[in-house]
């Protein structure tokens, strides 16, 4: 059984509110749970205490079961201590898009042309 530690969102609509579980990953991302492992409250501020709350001991007990923990999990386990940081490897995230290469590149041709007029 492939295991994962994820989030599971709850709240009403624009109100989200998450809960840290460990579940089967064929199972719904609502859906059935093994166990609750703590909380994310998203619209706290980052600096609260009441943001993100883990039980780390289970959740050391789970990861050392083979329970694989999602991006976002593991990147509040970096926060918290739990997990050493994995270097993160994405070259075109600073790189603009499609659009916005073709838009700069007509911008630099429409101020070369007045500028190669008046040199003239």
């Amino acid at each position: 059984m492939a295991m994962k530690i994820r989030l599971a969102r709850g709240g009403s609509k624009k109100r989200p509110h998450y809960s840290i579980v460990a579940t089967d990953s064929r199972m719904p991302r609502d859906g059935r749970f093994l166990e609750k492992l703590g909380t994310y409250n998203p619209l706290l501020p980052k600096d609260s205490e009441d943001r993100v709350k883990m039980d780390i001991e289970r959740i050391q007990e789970w990861i050392a079961k083979g329970a694989q923990p999602t991006d976002r999990v593991a990147r509040m386990l970096e926060a918290a201590g739990v997990t050493e940081k994995k270097t993160r490897s994405n070259p075109k995230k600073g790189e603009p898009g499609k659009a916005a290469k073709e838009r700069a590149e007509k911008k630099a041709a429409r101020e070369a042309a007045p500028a190669d007029e008046s040199a003239e």
